[in-house]
């Protein structure tokens, strides 16, 4: 099988997927990176009623049209504990942000504007009406459609969620993600490694990309290279009703690599198995049954490349995001020489920086990437150091520092 490009390696994963998970209400506080399934609407208006912007007090705007003027205080309005009364000629209400303005009033003075004493104000300037007042309604109103399905919900959408009234939300199922590394030579993060064996760092940092990207992550721990192994977790997966089931190594062809042989006994339909890119070329995709299976390379860094290309885009299609498949990269300028890439799409691990200045002196404030020496798929101190994968396409000629460049930044996937 010959390798084919990432945008078609995409493409498949993608497109064998062919609905989204079921709906369900969550509260909102288990809403957040989950994709809203239906539209929402505003159960009432934003604010509620006509309310202070600033402390002061409540008036009418003809009795301080001409200032100073001294009125009679006539009670407190305070957030949560409106005036009850209706506010007259020359009388002034006691106000505080966020109170609802009282019956008869049109504008609030500002405390700083006023002298207190005895039981009344003196207005020492002028308020317009509707001075310092947020009108009912003027955030939203209700009824208003203010959320959209396929929305990603983050804490922004959440706080408007809540302050339309909502207390629970339509959502998508967060995709059940099972996550399987292999071979002898791991152990788990903490636990003793023999004198041949090297931590499954993947196994954790995949989890947590899982969780990120809105899935639901299961840990079906460490296969070991015999096919009973293998075949006994292939099954805890299948069993546990995975959407996404995540192999870490093993997916070549060499002889201890099991995995499709496994997956084979469980009725894997290969879909493919090597990729044009760099770190990350033994990435199998295929199926089992209703399964997506991904198998990611056992290096760790190419591990996250795959993970961002491909397992992430898939968990945000599965949760029912429109924009699953949309390009991560954004435009950076190139901070050093580069030679002429090869025949596979290039992942860099860079640092970046925003210059001031072009590398003419001209104003500018781009960001610059700059990619490390060493690119070794094991290293993970130089990942821990970079900011961003640079992309270049196959075949991409010498390029030189100050050209435009692809990024896609790590933050918004780790």
């Amino acid at each position: 099988m010959s390798l084919i490009s990432v945008e078609e390696a995409l493409r498949r994963v993608l497109a064998g997927i062919s609905a989204p998970t079921e709906v369900e209400r969550a509260a909102l506080i288990d809403c957040a990176g989950r994709t809203l399934a239906a539209g929402v609407v505003a159960l009432r208006d934003q604010p509620p009623f006509p309310a202070s912007a600033m402390d002061g007090y409540a008036v009418r705007a003809d009795d301080i049209a001409r200032f100073p003027v001294t009125l009679d205080v006539i009670g407190t309005s305070a957030a949560g504990n409106r005036f009850p009364g209706t506010v007259g000629p020359s009388q002034a209400v006691r106000i505080f942000t966020g109170a609802p303005l009282p019956d008869g009033a049109d504008s609030v003075v500002i405390q700083e504007n006023t002298e207190r004493a005895d039981g009344r104000v003196t207005v020492t300037e002028a308020s317009a009406p509707h001075r310092h007042i947020r009108a009912a309604g003027l955030d939203f109103k209700e009824g208003d459609r203010l959320l959209e399905a396929g929305t990603r919900l983050d804490s922004r959408h959440i706080a408007l969620a809540a302050a339309m009234g909502h207390g629970e939300l339509p959502v998508r199922r967060r995709p059940r993600v099972a996550i399987l590394a292999t071979g002898d030579e791991l152990v788990r993060a903490g636990e003793p490694a023999g004198p041949d064996q090297i931590t499954a760092s993947s196994l954790p940092a995949t989890a947590l990309m899982v969780e990120k990207a809105g899935g639901e992550a299961l840990d079906l721990g460490i296969a070991r290279d015999t096919l009973d192994s293998l075949e006994e977790r292939i099954q805890a997966a299948l069993d546990a009703r995975a959407d996404i089931l995540v192999t870490l190594g093993g997916a070549s062809v060499g002889e201890h690599d099991l995995v499709q042989k496994a997956l084979a006994r469980h009725g894997m339909d290969l879909g493919f198995w090597r990729v044009a890119l760099r770190p990350g070329k033994p990435l199998m995709h295929g199926r089992l049954g209703s399964t997506l299976l991904l198998g990611l390379p056992g290096n760790p860094v190419s591990s996250l490349v795959c993970a961002i290309l491909f397992l992430v885009p898939a968990i945000r299609a599965l949760a029912g995001d429109p924009l699953a498949g949309a390009d991560p990269t954004e435009s950076a300028l190139l901070g050093s020489d580069l030679p002429a890439n090869g025949d596979r799409q290039d992942y860099m691990r860079a640092s970046l920086s925003v210059h001031e200045v072009d590398f003419r002196g001209s104003p500018l404030g781009l960001t610059v990437a700059r990619p490390h020496s060493t690119q070794d798929s094991s290293m993970l101190g130089i990942l821990t150091r970079s900011d961003a994968l640079l992309v270049r396409a196959p075949h991409a000629p010498e390029a030189r520092a100050g050209e435009p460049c692809r990024i896609v930044r790590l933050d918004r996937f780790c």
